[in-house]
């Protein structure tokens, strides 16, 4: 496409990224760190024109958007402390013992830097998971320089935090190339991108058609690479029945407003409810239902995404056995989406693949089980999941052991008594689950543990101590945790 960047430019950039590496590899996780802040700062000077940008391109609402920018700075700045705190360097020392027989040789491991990275923008979020958003700030606390396609829904947003993103490098004397910002609509420019000999690694949030497609791609290459694609979920949340039985109408109210906000625009909106089919499940879908023909219709992100809302959303009422129970009783205009709550039987759903698809956006689908069994048979067919949530008290958590066990299987994070929507960044959440959620569920997209996606493990045997790197150095000059002989420490090495 015209607009996109053109191949030659796109190999000038990958060129310099690559040189850039080995660059910035050498650069200290105090000088890392720096460039982090500064880039946050830069987005802050920005703030006006960006959020008032991103309104324009996106249809989100300038307080919606004020938050998300204030957790991309919050991300650059935590991971910048968790760059120089440097737990994720998995320091590990094990010296070297010559009366053992045969002798022990000194050996010393530590996350490296893979390379350069290429991140693709996010449709439904154009700060945090975008150009300068937890990939980028990740790739680059690990070391690594950064390439960003920025999405074409919200493009003059992206080159707005990509100048930021420049101004930040100059002002930190980084090597050229390690940062670059490339236009590209068509598929053409991001399977050049995957395909290029010195990418290292790939972050992706979005469809699962595009995420695997990324995925399949690094996979044909003479050097396979890893892509760590975020590519949705239903979040299943099971409704267990003695919980049910105590506040099935404040759980409805709760998750009217969990399914509707923000349009239903997030990869973890609870797109699939199950629970046994009984009075409260009634005294649940009655209260459900009122709460979701109460809410507004309102524009989505932009018009490919509204369009495969409403083709999945058709798709899936059409379905036999599927029963439309509530809709917003306000008409949606062009490019809204229309709040939409809808159910089945436990043997329909299971039986249907289609009903086990993603609709994303303003939807639901409850699943009607005759017991706790049927409810195990529809956890069974499910595939990874983001999220999953129990709905249930300590005693339905205790009766239900295997049942509880298997949900638990299908997921990166698993609650109780909440809503999935709301991705908290710290270093305990988990946003990543098992295919087709993700492409690699060891890791996580969200919090300072995914700056180990993009470090690969070395160990150092027999190297004389002043050649060591900081991180495994005797006197550990760089004051990290170390697990040394098996013991985690912060302490000095003191040779016999």
């Amino acid at each position: 496409m015209k607009d996109d960047t053109p191949m030659p430019e796109i190999e000038k950039c990958m060129e310099s990224a690559w040189r850039a590496f080995h660059v910035y590899k050498k650069y200290s996780l105090r000088e890392r760190a720096h460039f982090m802040r500064t880039i946050a700062a830069e987005l802050e000077k920005r703030s006006e024109l960006l959020i008032a940008t991103a309104a324009a391109e996106t249809h989100l609402p300038i307080e919606r958007l004020q938050s998300e920018l204030k957790r991309t700075t919050f991300q650059l700045t935590s991971y910048a402390d968790a760059c120089e705190r440097g737990d994720w360097l998995e320091a590990r020392v094990d010296t070297a013992d010559s009366n053992r027989m045969p002798a022990k040789p000194d050996l010393r491991k530590m996350q490296v830097p893979l390379g350069p990275v290429v991140v693709f923008g996010a449709s439904n979020f154009p700060f945090a998971y975008s150009t300068a958003g937890g990939d980028t700030a990740c790739a680059l606390a690990a070391g690594c320089p950064v390439v960003v396609k920025g999405h074409p829904a919200h493009i003059k947003t992206s080159e707005l935090a990509a100048e930021a993103i420049l101004a930040a490098a100059k002002a930190c004397h980084m090597p050229d190339g390690i940062f670059a910002h490339i236009r590209g609509a068509s598929f053409e420019v991001g399977k050049a991108l995957v395909m290029h000999p010195h990418t290292k690694a790939v972050g992706f949030t979005g469809s699962f058609q595009g995420g695997k497609q990324l995925f399949d791609w690094a996979h044909q290459r003479k050097e396979p690479i890893p892509v760590f694609a975020e590519m949705g979920s239903i979040n299943p949340v099971f409704l267990l029945p003695e919980k049910m039985k105590e506040s099935a109408a404040e759980v409805a109210k709760q998750y009217g407003a969990s399914i509707t906000l923000n349009v239903g625009q997030f990869c973890t909106n609870p797109g699939l409810l199950i629970g046994i089919d009984n009075e409260d499940l009634n005294i649940f879908i009655e209260v459900l239902s009122k709460e979701i023909s109460g809410v507004l219709p309102e524009p989505m992100l932009h018009q490919g995404i509204c369009e495969n809302f409403y083709n999945k959303r058709s798709n899936a009422l059409s379905q036999s056995h599927v029963e439309l129970l509530a809709v917003s009783q306000t008409s949606p205009k062009e490019n809204e989406g229309y709040p939409t709550l809808a159910a089945t039987s436990a043997e329909a759903f299971i039986n249907n693949p289609i009903l086990h698809e993603e609709v994303f956006g303003p939807y639901s689908l409850i699943v009607k089980c005759r017991n706790i069994a049927e409810m195990m048979a529809v956890a069974r067919c499910l595939e990874g999941q983001l999220t999953s949530t129990l709905i249930a008290t300590d005693n339905d958590v205790i009766n239900n052991e295997e049942l509880v066990s298997q949900i638990q299987n299908l997921c990166g994070r698993f609650i109780l008594n909440g809503v999935p929507t709301g991705v908290e960044v710290c270093l305990a959440m988990q946003h990543g689950g098992p295919f087709p959620a993700t492409t690699d569920s060891r890791f996580t997209s969200v919090g300072a543990d995914g700056i180990k996606r993009f470090t690969r493990p070395v160990a150092f045997q027999n190297w004389p101590n002043h050649l060591l790197p900081d991180a495994l150095k005797d006197e550990n000059p760089l004051g990290i945790w170390r697990t040394v002989n098996n013991t985690f420490t912060r302490d000095k090495i003191i040779s016999d």
